[in-house]
């Protein structure tokens, strides 16, 4: 009896082992991953643009592109506007006005020439990233929309964002002041 009991203590001790090896590389492959999602997010932002209540949506960089745009001189812009699930819903159904839920985010950079290709130009330094949420009782007096305008995560002042629906409803009123159209 007494040259069984070594035997099981080298067969726990060796499950053991064995066990956490297994939990080690199962730990190790997944950091990676792990690690590229919490960077693809970006930061999370806390403040929220004055007179809305806006903030920068977590995952907008994964959001599906509606359209991409240029903004000729000065602002000399390359810009990509992305939606969430329900605007993208909204863009293939030819749905309007946009539902409540719709969340539209507006990426820019300064535009920059290619060093590898003469007559194309890419995205430089990002300039700002721009959000409009749908809310129709929330933001009723703003034809059901709420804006944003950040510049390297910080919403800019309440005088910047007192603009934003003015522009919105002398210009696209009649498409529920949404600019972008669903690009081809």
């Amino acid at each position: 009896m007494p040259s069984i009991e070594p035997e099981k203590k080298k067969f726990s001790y060796a499950t053991v082992i064995t066990l956490a090896v297994l939990l080690l590389v199962a730990l190790l492959t997944c950091v990676p991953y792990l690690a590229s999602i919490a960077l693809a997010e970006g930061p999370v932002v806390t403040d929220a643009s004055p007179i809305f209540g806006v903030t920068i949506p977590v995952n907008y960089k994964q959001w599906e592109l509606i359209a991409p745009a240029e903004e000729a001189a000065p602002l000399n812009e390359l810009r990509a506007v992305v939606g969430n699930q329900t605007a993208i819903d909204a863009y293939q159904d030819g749905k309007l006005p946009f539902p409540d839920g719709t969340i539209l985010v507006k990426r820019a950079w300064k535009r920059t020439q290619s060093p590898d290709f003469a007559s194309a130009t890419i995205p430089g330094t990002a300039t700002t990233v721009q959000v409009m949420v749908k809310d129709s009782k929330k933001y009723a007096a703003t034809g059901g929309w709420g804006f944003g305008r950040f510049i390297n995560g910080k919403p800019v002042n309440e005088a910047q964002h007192r603009t934003c629906f003015a522009c919105h409803e002398a210009r696209a009123k009649g498409h529920d002041y949404v600019f972008t159209r669903l690009a081809p």
